[in-house]
């Protein structure tokens, strides 16, 4: 809809790109305020804001190409070079699923060098997580990316031809999926907060992101649009590698939930 926010000659700020960076600030500004209830240390939320950055880009871009092989076949150095083998600057291409899965296991990793609560950590970062899903699929939207499949929905759009959804998809109305991943941002994102008025058990802001995430991102996913070769068939469902991906963090999530269940008080700390 809108890929280009603001542009004096050469410079242009593009809406996906700021998106992603408010969500970073925010997300990061956020983390510490709140580590200062969890009892932890601000220099590790600090440390592990620019893990994270990192985490999320390098992920997201690894896992676009492998399950775009094909596409980068025979220049492999594109994966990460701003001056592409087609004379293109910028690297287009990303799967945020990936920098999320990257960036969890930095922190994990992280967690067990400084000796540090993993979970306490992941229960500082999870609605920071859930913020960046809202605010970056608003800039997938605007930007035209990770587009939907067609349908006839009095909420469809029609997305301009020189955007990927509209190349793809001229003319036709698609399933706004960006929005829809949005949507459920802002709702794991409630639901986090909601939990969290109380003071709980570590890993169970976790656990409801695990589980929440992944049922969603995994349900999205089939009126998302993608490319045949990034798909397979499984019980005679054509799911995608998110989704595979996304069913692991939920069982992950269940796993965690239930373990937390034990205790009478759904998570509280006892006092």
């Amino acid at each position: 809809m809108y890929p280009t926010l603001i542009s004096f000659g050469r410079f242009q700020i593009h809406s996906y790109g700021l998106m992603l960076a408010l969500s970073f600030l925010i997300g990061i500004y956020w983390s510490i305020y709140r580590v200062k209830k969890r009892n932890l240390e601000r220099n590790h939320v600090m440390d592990v804001s620019i893990i994270v950055v990192i985490c999320a880009i390098v992920g997201s871009r690894l896992l676009y190409v492998v399950t775009h092989v094909d596409e980068f076949r025979g220049h492999w150095t594109d994966t990460f070079n701003p001056i592409q083998s087609s004379g293109e600057i910028g690297i287009g291409g990303t799967s945020m699923l990936g920098g999320v899965v990257l960036a969890l296991l930095a922190i994990f990793l992280y967690c067990r060098r400084k000796k540090i609560p993993v979970l306490r950590l992941f229960d500082v970062f999870a609605p920071s997580f859930a913020l960046g899903i809202f605010l970056t699929r608003i800039g997938c939207f605007l930007a035209g990316c990770c587009y939907g499949k067609t349908c006839d929905l009095p909420w469809a759009v029609v997305f301009p031809l020189r955007s990927p959804a509209g190349v793809t998809f001229p003319s036709q109305p698609i399933h706004p999926t960006q929005l829809y991943s949005s949507l459920y941002g802002l709702i794991i994102l409630c639901a986090l907060l909601l939990f969290d008025r109380k003071p709980r058990v570590d890993g169970l802001l976790s656990s409801l992101f695990f589980i929440l995430y992944g049922i969603f991102r995994f349900a999205v996913d089939f009126v998302r649009y993608y490319e045949a070769s990034v798909t397979f068939r499984f019980i005679g469902l054509t799911l995608t590698f998110n989704q595979l991906i996304s069913f692991f963090m939920f069982l992950i999530g269940l796993i965690l939930f239930i373990k937390l269940k034990k205790d009478r008080s759904l998570g509280l700390k006892k006092s």
